[in-house]
């Protein structure tokens, strides 16, 4: 897990001397992290009167995570300033992360202010997890400069950084929002289409979605599914994802002939099997009491922290593979 800078990155990074964190929630903060650990100074907007005392104590919270990432914590927030006025928070920055509450007219709103307020070299960038940069930009004047930049949570931890160009974003906007994304250290990839939810987290809904059925319909309980699926599938995706996965799994002929010989197969017998359940009452009691039940000895905090060091030395072991790049782009 290189967390260190190339002297490629370092020169990417150097035009960007500040950013603006649009809402100050669990993703902004992260953001906040990522952002001064590489030298960005960051001012925040956010209307809530105790955001300084929440942004410092999340900010307390990840930093232990940033030193066993590799990055420096050394005076983190030294750069670090906040601003109740939208418009005057985005006046002098290089950047704009916004992450403000899921509501179209709400983001609308607040990118037209922003459009007005920032400098025309300013990467404008949502981290929205389902609202399209189309729709976001339709007050705007200049829609071509937005793009979502969708983080998986939490940023200053995962990798992956969704870039979601709308219809009308420029091809600049995205090499822009590329190029900064890499320089930070993620791993930036550009979706070819705007379709709801993007791609991680339709994948992560979609699994998700088969664990509540197989639960409900009493086939494992919570704990015995985690444990499948982090000793099988969780184990393989990590190094191969589910194509490189199937191929792999035709043998000499690869894909084409798991789809052939297995693949058919699975979508005759099992993908109308799968389920569709619902959070009815009974399978969200079903749910929260086994939640309790598997997890309720530890703190929700608690509980991340072990997550977030087991996430870790999965991306050192990852690292330290050879050919890991090929491999996790799988």
């Amino acid at each position: 897990m290189n967390t260190s800078f190339t002297p490629t990155q370092a020169a990417r990074l150097d035009s960007y001397k500040r950013a603006a964190i649009i809402g100050g929630g669990v993703i902004g903060i992260s953001w906040a992290a990522v952002f001064l650990a590489r030298g960005i100074d960051v001012v925040i907007n956010d209307p809530r009167p105790d955001i300084e005392d929440l942004v410092r104590a999340g900010l307390d919270e990840i930093t232990p995570t940033l030193a066993e990432l590799g990055l420096p914590t050394e005076h983190l927030t030294d750069g670090l300033t906040f601003e109740a006025d939208l418009a005057s928070a985005v006046v002098d920055v290089d950047i704009v992360q916004e992450n403000g509450p899921e509501r179209l007219e709400l983001k609308q709103r607040i990118w037209q202010t922003i459009e007005q307020a920032a400098p025309a070299h300013a990467l404008l960038a949502s981290s929205t997890s389902g609202i399209p940069a189309t729709a976001m930009a339709e007050a705007m004047r200049r829609p071509e400069r937005l793009i979502v930049g969708h983080p998986f949570n939490p940023p200053h931890l995962v990798p992956l950084v969704e870039i979601v160009p709308g219809e009308k974003t420029s091809a600049a906007t995205v090499e822009q929002a590329r190029a900064f994304y890499a320089a930070l250290g993620k791993k930036p990839q550009v979706l070819r289409k705007e379709i709801p939810g993007f791609v991680a987290n339709r994948l992560q809904s979609a699994l998700f979605r088969e664990a509540v059925h197989l639960v409900a319909r009493g086939v494992v309980t919570e704990q015995e599914l985690d444990d499948i699926v982090t000793a099988s599938i969780g184990m393989r995706w990590a190094v191969a994802g589910p194509f490189r996965t199937f191929h792999l799994g035709g043998g000499p002929g690869g894909l084409p002939h798991f789809i052939e010989h297995l693949g058919r197969a699975m979508e005759a017998s099992m993908w109308p099997a799968l389920g569709n359940p619902t959070f009815d009452d009974t399978t969200s009691a079903l749910l929260v009491k086994q939640a309790r039940e598997a997890f309720g000895e530890g703190t929700v905090n608690a509980l991340a922290t072990v997550r977030d060091r087991s996430q870790i030395a999965l991306m050192r072991a990852l690292d330290a593979t050879p050919d890991s790049g090929d491999t996790r782009r799988a």
